[in-house]
């Protein structure tokens, strides 16, 4: 929503509270197949991409999103050579995640294509990796596109989704889950957004549950800052059919590429659970 005044702002009026930010002007609004965007030039954020009226994606604060929902999983799988990214149009998911020499391939499966190429054009610098020749976008349905993988054809899945509303409703469910955990191979690992543990923890304890029941029995969550998503505090979730062995924090401390929040101290700190946290998935 924006006013006379020149704020956009996202209301919570199931939490009571709001977002805004103060914007110059607004730079492109479009209605696609599947979703209203719109871009905005900030004061203080830079540009702002606004999906159905939520925000997505800032200039100054998406590197503590990308960076968390990425490199935590890639360097706790062993050796992760493929990776699906679910969602992730921005890109810069793919762009952490093609910073890691190991990686052979990394396939992106986005149901808007609107998004990669409004983010090509003002978030440029999400996009670096896009032209890597181990990048593959598609611009598919990534529900269907799991359900008709090959099993045992993925090392890492990131599900790298808006709230679980409209296009992305399937992306929290069992059969998806179920499908996503027939496509890892052994020692595979699922990372998912997880709203916030503050305003969402129900959401977060559905999910605990449902992929368990899918097979995916062992969870971690991660906890990190997110100023422009509700509550000003984020998570994102993995899962794996086995037991998750301590991350790689050797190769975290000498990882080849520069970080702005990501290290191995941050990683550790993040796997940190407040003790409401605890209790609240302790029987799931």
């Amino acid at each position: 929503m924006r006013d006379e005044e020149n704020w956009f702002t996202e209301t919570y009026p199931q939490h009571g509270s709001a977002l805004s930010l103060r914007i110059k002007r607004k730079l492109h609004e479009e209605m696609t197949a599947f979703q209203k965007i719109e871009i905005f030039d900030t004061e203080c954020f830079g540009k702002l991409m606004v999906i159905d009226g939520c925000t997505m994606v800032s200039t100054r604060e998406n590197f503590l999103y990308h960076e968390m929902m990425t490199h935590p999983v890639l360097f706790t799988h062993p050796q992760p050579e493929t990776v699906w990214i679910i969602g992730g149009g921005d890109c810069g998911s793919l762009r952490e995640v093609l910073r890691h020499p190991g990686v052979k391939k990394a396939t992106q499966i986005e149901i808007d294509e609107r998004v990669t190429r409004l983010a090509e054009i003002h978030f440029p610098e999400l996009c670096t990796a896009n032209t890597d020749p181990r990048a593959e976008l598609l611009f598919i349905d990534g529900i269907r596109w799991v359900k008709e993988a090959a099993p045992a054809s993925v090392d890492v899945i990131i599900v790298d989704s808006t709230d679980p509303v409209g296009p992305a409703e399937g992306l929290f469910n069992e059969a998806f889950y179920r499908d996503c955990l027939k496509c890892l191979r052994p020692g595979g690992i699922l990372a998912q957004q997880s709203e916030s543990p503050l305003l969402h923890l129900d959401l977060i304890r559905s999910m605990y549950r449902v992929m368990g029941a899918a097979g995916l029995t062992h969870r971690q969550t991660l906890f990190f800052p997110q100023f422009i998503y509700p509550s000003g505090w984020w998570s994102g979730t993995m899962a794996s059919a086995t037991p998750f062995e301590p991350f790689r924090e050797q190769a975290a401390l000498a990882k080849p590429f520069a970080t702005e929040y990501y290290s191995a101290a941050m990683h550790r700190a993040a796997l940190t659970a407040p003790p409401f946290f605890e209790r609240a998935v302790s029987d799931l």
